[in-house]
Order: C-alpha cells, then structure tokens, then sequence
C-alpha cells in the first residue's frame, strides 16, 4: 500500500504510534500492558475472533485457572487503558513495509513496530456434532481439558496425524480410553503403543456425534455401532493467521509457520510476532509470556533507534554551531 494513497484517511490522533499490536488475545495484550508501562505509545487493535471462544474455563495459568476466556480478555483491557494503551475493535487489512497499518473502511495509523499476535484458526473435522459441542465436550487439549473429564468415558477420533500422542497423554486422566480408527492409517507401531497404553482401538468410519440433553452421549460408527462416551477429543488442523506476517515477507519454516527467534522478531527489520500465530502448542499462559518477551525486545529496539536519532541530531548541531 502507498502511505499518499488517496483512498487512506490519515487520523491526526492516530500519527506517530510507537508500536501497533495486531491481535487482542493474552500475547497481544500482555505486550501492550508492558509497552505501556515503558511509556510507549500504543494502540491495540482487534477484530474480536479469538481461538478460545467456544471454551467455558481456561486452566493451566496461575492465579486466572477456571477463569472464562472472555473474562481474562476484558481484565487485560481494563488494565492496558490504565498506561494510556488505546484499544481499537476493528479488522486490519494490509501493513505496508513503512508500517502504516490499513484498517477496514480505510482509516490508516502509522507506527515504528508492529506487533502481530493474531494466532490461529482449528479447522475441524466434517462430522455432525463436532462443531455445535467444540470447546464444551468436544475437546482438543488434554491440558487444558483433562481433569475436567477425568476417571470418565473418553474418546479420541482418528482424524490427524496427532491423535495417536493425545490418546497416549489422556490416559493420564481416564483408565478408559478408547481410539476411533476413522480413516487414519495406524502403523504396527502405532497400535503396539496404544495397546500397551491401555487404549483400546475401534476400527470402522465414524458417522456422528451423539448429542443428547445439551451433551455428548457418545458416537455413532457409520455402520451402526453406538459407541457410549463422556467426552470427544480430536485434534484439529492448526492453520496460523499470519496472512499480514507473509505479505510483509516473513519466512515460514519448513512446517509452514513463521520464523521468528525466542523474543518474536522475524525476519523483516520491526516486525515481531507472537502466541500461537508463530507457535501452535502455546497455551494461554505461554502465549502471555511471548508477548512479555516481545516487548522487551521492541523497546530495546527502540530505545536503540533513539539513542540513534540523538546522537545523529547532536553531531549536527555540533558542526551546525562550528
């Protein structure tokens, strides 16, 4: 994008931001919280699609464990506007290397750093039920999801490569476990494992959930066969929304995501990123650290382009006065 692109309303208040963080989650806002306390001026801007949506309780951070997603996110808004962080609810459309960031209906703010925390997207296996029970009993994370469900009926379906680990890490909170085979192609290997485990394999196409009164009952194969379960874990395929990280031209890995170091700089000059946007298996607490690391690191950046910046400015005074 052109910074004198005609069709761009340049905000005057919204000129000469320090840093703008994309993405509103526990990275994005963990950054801003810090930054703010640096004395940088931020602005935090969110479309309002986070991953953790469809969860009751979060678990795993301490202090917030059982906290409800939406409630942490409120609270870190809450404590961001006290260091004078703004906060937008709106859609960034494109970045451009200058780092003027185009938001929907074309308001522009400019920035020295950009901050991407935009995370990633599940997507979910097409089964009828999975969708309408995800993140109530239909679960991804054995950390996060496990003791909820602990001693009861758990099933794991057979749907991405990773479901055999996550049939193995959940009998650390069932003796009852049992494997969906679906259409996942089970190596000798793989089988030895699970039986070893105590995880008993079911072989046949699954045909859907069985929902009844609000929750899960089990699942139906396609053949007929009922199968009684508590809970349903699956893992979904991870797919990062780094589309503004990649038009800027930041590299991916060989797995697809990212490359960025352990403090979230990537490999275009001011560009940071972090949470799961660059790391999938970042949980809520993980992803608030990133950001804490993140802005460590930008204000260090910064505070070495102003020393910079001072210096050029007193040598030209210096030879200016001779």
């Amino acid at each position: 994008m052109n910074r004198d692109d005609a069709g761009a309303r340049h905000m005057a208040d919204d000129q000469g931001h320090d840093v703008v963080v994309v993405g509103a989650g526990a990275a994005g806002l963990n950054a801003a919280l810090l930054l703010g306390r640096a004395r940088r001026k931020v602005v935090v801007i969110d479309a309002g699609e986070p991953r953790n949506a469809p969860a009751q309780h979060m678990h795993g951070f301490l202090s917030r464990d059982g906290l409800p997603p939406a409630t942490l996110l409120e609270l870190g808004r809450a404590e961001i506007a006290r260091y004078g962080v703004r906060f937008l609810r709106r859609r960034v459309e494109e970045i451009d290397h200058g780092f003027s960031v185009r938001l929907e209906g074309g308001e522009v703010i400019d920035a020295r750093r950009v901050l991407v925390t935009t995370g990633l997207r599940d997507e979910l296996p097409d089964l009828p039920g999975i969708r309408e029970r995800w993140g109530k009993d239909v679960l991804h994370c054995p950390y996060c999801h496990g003791y909820e469900v602990r001693d009861q009926p758990l099933a794991v379906l057979g749907t991405h490569p990773g479901a055999v680990h996550q049939a193995l890490l959940l009998r650390q909170w069932s003796d009852d476990v049992i494997f969906l085979q679906h259409t996942l192609s089970l190596t000798a290997e793989d089988r030895e494992r699970l039986e070893g485990r105590g995880v008993r394999i079911v072989e046949g196409a699954i045909g859907h959930i069985v929902v009844e009164g609000d929750r899960v009952r089990g699942i139906e194969l396609a053949d007929g066969r009922a199968v009684p379960r508590a809970a349903v874990f699956l893992f979904p395929r991870m797919v990062p929304r780094d589309e503004l990280l990649t038009r800027l031209g930041c590299a991916k890995n060989d797995t697809g995501w990212i490359v960025a170091d352990r403090t979230g700089r990537t490999g275009v000059p001011g560009v940071w990123a972090a949470g799961n946007v660059i790391d999938p298996r970042a949980q809520v607490v993980t992803a608030a650290g990133m950001g804490s690391a993140a802005a460590f690191a930008i204000n260090a950046d910064l505070v070495d382009e102003d020393v910079q910046h001072a210096i050029e400015q007193r040598r030209a005074t210096g030879a200016a006065d001779r």
